[in-house]
């Protein structure tokens, strides 16, 4: 497993966290202070039509995870990526030097969510997920504890604070490895 990493001459992120938490800010900010590549997987799962439609219920598609892995199989074996995505446990562990997990205060997520258009079920769901912290418990189970990092993402001091830190982190990446 160490060996795909000692390969890679940039580090691979995933920065992921209930919707409303700012996984796009955070990673596009990211992306342009280190000059690592941004993956969207909500965007390529709708440009690459890597899903298996739509569905009404949860008003989203139904992304088709084996696709999603094969499309990006090349891509993280080179290095230099900041995946962005709600969800972490269908992604190999290999691809990963550093999880991030971005926690919002449920206020502050409500009102996120609900400018979105988020109502009912999903925006109820979005706020337990981020209550009852399953992002965070996901990417432990699905990562090596030591590379999980939960950060806090309410404000927009918050977000360019976990920036400057996950910048000196890429920065410093290759010291560590």
């Amino acid at each position: 497993m160490m060996q795909d990493r000692s390969k890679r001459k940039r580090p691979n992120l995933l920065v992921t966290g209930t919707p409303g938490t700012g996984k796009t800010t955070t990673s596009s900010a990211l992306a342009e202070a280190t000059q690592l590549r941004h993956i969207n997987v909500g965007e390529l799962v709708k440009d690459k039509n890597l899903h298996d439609g739509w569905d009404d219920e949860v008003e989203s598609y139904l992304i088709n995870e084996d696709l999603v892995c094969d499309e990006l199989e090349d891509v993280m074996e080179e290095g230099g990526n900041i995946v962005d995505y709600h969800g972490c446990d269908f992604f190999p562990e290999r691809w990963f030097d550093h999880v991030v997990v971005l926690q919002t205060d449920n206020s502050v997520l409500y009102d996120r969510l609900s400018k979105r258009g988020y109502t009912g079920s999903k925006l109820s769901n979005n706020i337990e997920c981020e209550i009852f912290q399953v992002l965070l418990e996901e990417a432990k189970e699905s990562y090596p504890e030591n590379i999980v990092v939960a950060m806090k993402s309410h404000t927009i001091e918050d977000i360019s604070r976990n920036v400057a830190a996950l910048t000196d982190w890429v920065r410093n990446w290759n010291t560590q490895s």
